[in-house]
């Protein structure tokens, strides 16, 4: 007996049919997407879990602080003004 009383030619002969279904190509395709969901879900995880393991700042700090540097002129965001 194999898995969970399922023999392992019970598993071919499932593994054959779901070939025949839907094909190595869409199989393929379905394998990556699975694969790259469960690749984001840990990372999301992981950036929950220590979010300053990568040095990342909360958002809010993050726009503050670009609202202070400098622009290519030299000029902060705050400091610009038009005058007509």
């Amino acid at each position: 007996m194999g898995v969970g009383g399922i023999s392992i030619w019970q598993l071919l002969i499932v593994l054959v049919i779901v070939l025949l279904l839907f094909g190595t190509k869409k199989l393929r395709n379905m394998g990556g997407d699975l694969g790259g969901a469960i690749k984001g879900f840990r990372s999301s995880m992981k950036e929950v879990k220590d979010p300053e393991a990568d040095g990342d700042e909360p958002a809010d700090q993050q726009a503050e602080a670009s609202l202070a540097e400098p622009d290519e002129t030299g000029a902060s965001e705050e400091v610009k003004t038009e005058k007509v």
